[in-house]
């Protein structure tokens, strides 16, 4: 007995009435109920949001920016969501209303814009009160749970919108605060250059200054020394005027009596001059006497000397004296003398004697005469002494007052000079501390030249930095700031819809359910195969190919199903439909052989395996996510494989994993008929778990 006929017997088997083919028609189309309905239901499920009523509050009151303009942010985000109709807006008037709705199911979500959300848009601007904008989301899992996703999807979406207009404007400010700036920089290094040329001319006038300070400073110190001087001479002034005071005052004191004396002084000059005048009558009037008395004396002298005569001339000699006209000395000589001198005779040589008397007498009254005239003049002195002592008083007495006043006055000059003298040495330190002074602001004079200068070449240097964008430049540059990363979608293989993106899975998954479906109705391995003498190899193989042959009717339907009716629209579709065909060659080898070995228990291991594929095979989220055990799982079972070389064909990605893929399908195809084999072996041997088995499925 051949394979073929093996095969061709159970085919008849199975299609031999009307039930029968109705039957194996159904099992064709399990992947159809499975796999196209599910991806036609779920084909695009994003292009149908429109038909989700949403509630939309808009309480946002608008704002003002610093520079006037008004911003209504939030009427322009409802505005452009109702535009998108990516949701069946609905406009609520109050939250309340919205919560509402979404809590009773009116609507599957509620967004909520409040009332400052344009006001903290433009807060930013306020460095002293930023504030986020928000955008108030009300959600309700038991609406549904993925719709939450798709409606953070969509208010990141929003929120990235609003935030890249908002940045783009923020940033067209920012680029004209710099064009601003720029400006400012030029003209603020226009204004530190002419900074520095008065700088220069500062450092010009402070040397100046300093020079100035310098020789006010060498002044100073004249001036210092000459009031030093000039205080040690009014010192000497004040101490000299001091002691004239003293000796006027005591001139003054030594001159009180000097009338009174003076005028006695002329009164008794008088009375001299009087009686030297009258000693000067008298003498005459002796001399004349003389020669007539020494006559009468040589006559008497000739008798006898007369004590009486000479008596006469002691008592002349005496009013002489008392007349301050002679001395007593000069008296008593003169008495002396004419003792002395012997009486004469009577003779010639009397007469010559007496006229040597007479001229001797004579010689003494010129003198006396003289005398007399001496003391005339110094009695006329004495007057004009007396008439001049009062006032020479008076002189003096004012002397002493001016003295004394002029001892006050020295001694004011004085302490007077010594204020100079201490206002000099101040003057000094002061031109000092000016000349020091002028000094350090000639030095930093030349410091502010020099940073002035190197002030405004920085500025001019900075403000070549500082960008001066045109409004072209402002409008690219603030659409980068808004928005500074772009990404690049290079997409090597993209699916062209949700469906098309789900679609490898769940063909592979309808494949499996299919060719599991087949082993309800049909037989693994016939009886009648196990009865004949066929090698265990055909009878294995014989029994594999009807599954073969249904599930690869499966395969093509489906395949035909999805990329016509669907529009999946491979970007290979006949290496999908090999490849479906493959898969299908190996999940019916392995779900036949392993229900031909087990038996009914064997229905149960397929429905594990299913599930166990369900979470390993990567069909919705990549099976690196998965718990580690299931990654062994993965690697193992075959419909990881099947959904990874459906994306590539699906998609047109790179296609050098298609060759091993198929050749794995075939090593899993001989896996499942060495399975049927063995299953074909151990049957052959009927037991009465054979005849009645404890379970039926």
């Amino acid at each position: 007995m051949t394979v073929l006929r093996l095969a061709r017997s159970e085919l008849k088997r199975m299609t031999g009435g009307l039930l029968p083919k109705l039957t194996i028609l159904a099992l064709a189309l399990v992947p159809l109920l499975y796999g196209a309905v599910y991806l036609y239901a779920n084909w695009d499920p994003y292009g149908k949001l429109n038909q989700i009523d949403a509630a939309l509050v808009v309480q946002d009151s608008g704002a003002t920016s610093a520079d006037g303009t008004r911003l209504e942010a939030g009427r322009k985000v409802a505005e452009s969501l109702v535009d998108g109709h990516v949701f069946n807006w609905k406009t609520v008037a109050s939250t309340d209303e919205a919560d509402q709705g979404v809590s009773n199911g009116t609507y599957a979500f509620a967004l909520k814009i409040p009332q400052d959300f344009s006001k903290n848009l433009i807060s930013p601007s306020s460095f002293d009160a930023a504030n986020q904008a928000m955008l108030n989301v009300t959600t309700n899992d038991a609406n549904n749970y993925l719709l939450s996703t798709i409606v953070d999807k969509l208010t990141t979406a929003v929120h990235t919108t609003v935030a890249k207009e908002v940045g783009e404007e923020t940033a067209n400010k920012l680029l004209t605060g710099f064009g601003t700036i720029h400006t400012q920089m030029l003209k603020a290094s226009d204004g530190a250059g002419q900074l520095a040329d008065g700088v220069a001319r500062l450092h010009d006038g402070t040397v100046t200054l300093h020079q100035g300070t310098g020789e006010l400073k060498n002044g100073a110190t004249e001036l210092y020394n000459g009031q030093v001087k000039l205080r040690d001479g009014a010192n000497s002034l004040s101490a000299g005027t001091g002691q004239l005071s003293s000796g006027l005052t005591e001139l003054k004191d030594k001159t009180a009596a000097l009338p009174a004396d003076a005028q006695k002084l002329a009164d008794g000059a008088a009375q001299v001059a009087a009686g030297n005048a009258a000693l000067s009558t008298a003498l005459d009037t002796t001399v004349q006497a003389i020669p007539g008395q020494l006559a009468a004396a040589e006559q008497a002298a000739q008798q006898a000397a007369s004590q009486a005569q000479r008596s006469r001339l002691v008592a002349s000699t005496s009013r002489l004296v008392a007349a301050g006209v002679l001395s007593q000395e000069q008296a008593d000589k003169v008495v002396a003398d004419v003792d002395a001198t012997p009486a004469p005779p009577a003779s010639p040589a009397a007469g010559a004697a007496a006229s040597a008397a007479a001229a001797k007498l004579q010689t003494a009254a010129a003198q006396v005469q003289k005398l007399a005239d001496g003391s005339a003049a110094v009695s006329g002195g004495a007057a004009q002494l007396a008439g001049a002592a009062p006032a020479l008083s008076n002189a003096v007495a004012k002397a002493s007052a001016g003295a004394d006043q002029l001892a006050s006055g020295s001694a004011a000059l004085a302490a007077g000079e010594q204020n100079a003298v201490d206002g000099a040495g101040k003057l000094v330190q002061g031109a000092q501390k000016l000349d020091d002074g002028a000094a350090q602001l000639e030095s930093g004079a030349a410091t502010a030249s020099d940073g002035a200068g190197t002030l405004a070449a920085e500025l001019a240097k900075g403000a070549g930095k500082v960008p001066n964008p045109d409004d072209a430049q402002k409008d690219s540059l603030s659409k980068v700031m808004a928005d500074p990363v772009a990404v690049s979608n290079v997409s090597q293989a993209k699916a062209g819809s949700y469906g098309a993106g789900l679609a490898p899975f769940f063909l592979t998954l309808a494949l499996w359910i299919g060719v599991f479906m087949l082993v309800q109705a049909m037989r693994p391995v016939t009886q009648r195969a196990l009865a004949s003498n066929a090698p265990a190899w055909k009878i294995a193989a014989g029994g594999w190919l009807p599954f073969l042959a249904v599930s690869a009717v499966q395969a093509s339907l489906l395949t035909l199903v999805v990329d016509v009716g669907l529009g999946l629209d491979p970007a290979h579709p006949v290496l999908m439909w090999f490849l479906m065909l493959a898969a299908a060659m190996a999940f019916s080898a392995i779900i036949q052989g392993v229900v031909a070995l087990l038996g009914s228990p064997g229905k149960l291991v397929v429905l594990i395996l299913l599930v166990l594929q369900l979470v390993s095979s990567g069909g919705t989220f990549p099976w690196q996510t998965t718990p580690e055990p299931l990654h062994v799982v993965h690697q193992i079972l075959p419909m990881g494989y099947v959904v990874s070389g459906m994306r590539h064909l699906i998609y047109g990605a790179d296609l050098a994993i298609i060759l091993p893929t198929m050749l794995g399908l075939v090593g899993y195809t001989l896996l499942g008929l060495a399975m049927s084999t063995l299953a074909v072996r151990k049957n052959k041997y009927w037991t009465l778990k054979t005849l009645k088995p404890e379970i039926a499925v």
